[in-house]
């Protein structure tokens, strides 16, 4: 009786020794199959709520969009909200599928953020943020882009982990797009924001504004470089005084924007422009972040196109928000259990006050991964990617 008490626990010993030579090597072929040229890619994405995946889900913070109606046309949740700041996909979620990517970058703050799940990327966007610390605290909490990059950190950390050090790192430099989608609540919800913004508008003229905003964003990309970041692409500020919460909010006509934060938009996208040529290197090839390529995607003419050519697009409005309260164009209430929304999701280009619709993402998202210089550059993101 005991001999074959001893055999079976030399037997289970085996078995188990078996098991994780056979696990670390599992490992092992992961770690060289995910820098293997056909695997799909990784995006790891910053910024707000215009790509926000569900982070603000896990804060107590009034910036939320993990009610219904939202997410209505997500397919991959049947329609529950996940967090998402319009009635499908974001423009990143889109973008990832595009260029073959194996699943939605999960949010950094999800539990079941960790292990395998890492290698489709991270999404570290939080509804509210801003380039500046201080934007966005009209909402209570927010992740601001400092502490998203704070964030990646650790991922980098537990990357090196999972495929080790060398890999991890081959792993970020090739087959990693890292995506910045920020800026506008630096305007919107900072130096515009009524009553809270008042002293900041006094004490800092436009130009000064931006320039901190730009000081601020060299940094943060440089400190993604330092952490192995080399493929980037960096959204410019959208035409601002375009959305419906602006319209309503200064009650312009139907086919007019707002010129004050459309002036202020494209002011920063002139500078932000003159930064990503910068730190691509400029003309001469010398300066620059080593092995980094930047790419703009022009956010700003892209809406604009849309909107000033809606019905070519299959659109009937680029006013009145699908899903909202309060004015002319339903602009000033966000979208929540108790708004009002419209039975013709497919005909709008904006989804609430202040998002697009997926549709209006999914037309956004073709230009960027394969459009032509005029909206993307100095390459679109299916090149980088191939890079």
């Amino acid at each position: 009786m005991e001999r074959s008490m001893a055999w079976a626990a030399v037997a289970m010993a085996m078995a188990m020794t078996m098991a994780v030579l056979c696990l670390t090597t599992a490992v092992r072929v992961g770690a060289d199959d995910v820098v293997d040229e056909d695997s799909p890619g990784a995006s790891f994405i910053f910024g707000d709520s215009l790509v926000d995946a569900g982070n603000n889900n896990y804060l107590s913070t009034l910036s939320k969009a993990d009610m219904n109606p939202n997410g209505i046309d997500f397919a991959a949740s049947g329609g529950t909200p996940t967090g998402r700041f319009t009635n499908g996909r974001t423009i990143a979620d889109i973008i990832g599928e595009m260029l073959g990517q194996a699943d939605y970058s999960p949010p950094f703050l999800a539990p079941n953020t960790t292990g395998g799940a890492l290698l489709n990327g991270v999404n570290y966007a939080s509804g509210g943020a801003g380039i500046l610390n201080g934007t966005g605290r009209v909402f209570v909490n927010r992740i601001s882009m400092d502490i998203q990059i704070d964030n990646f950190n650790i991922t980098r950390r537990q990357l090196d982990d999972l495929l080790g050090k060398a890999k991890a790192k081959e792993f970020i430099q090739r087959k990693a797009i890292f995506s910045i989608t920020v800026g506008s609540n630096d305007f919107l919800n900072n130096y515009l924001m009524p009553v809270l913004s008042a002293g900041t508008r006094v004490a800092e003229s436009p130009d000064g504004f931006i320039n901190d905003l730009i000081i601020h964003l060299r940094e943060q990309l440089t400190r993604l470089h330092a952490l192995d970041a080399r493929k980037f692409v960096v959204a410019n500020v959208g035409p601002l005084g375009c959305i419906p919460y602006q319209k309503t909010l200064n009650r312009v006509g139907d086919n007019e924007c707002v010129k004050l934060p459309n002036t202020l938009a494209v002011q920063y996208n002139g500078r932000l422009r003159d930064l990503l040529i910068e730190l691509n290197g400029g003309s001469d090839g010398t300066s620059g972040l080593p092995g980094a390529r930047f790419c703009l995607a022009n956010v700003y003419d892209l809406v604009m196109e849309l909107i000033a050519n809606h019905q070519k697009y299959g659109f009937k409005t680029a006013s009145v928000a699908c899903c909202g309260n309060g004015g002319r164009y339903a602009g000033i209430v966000p979208c929540g259990p108790q708004s009002s929304m419209c039975d013709d999701r497919q005909n709008h280009v904006f989804w609430d006050p202040y998002h697009p619709s997926e549709k209006a993402n999914l037309l956004l998202a073709k230009y960027i991964v394969d459009g032509d210089s005029k909206y993307i550059s100095p390459m679109n993101l299916r090149k980088l990617f191939k890079l």
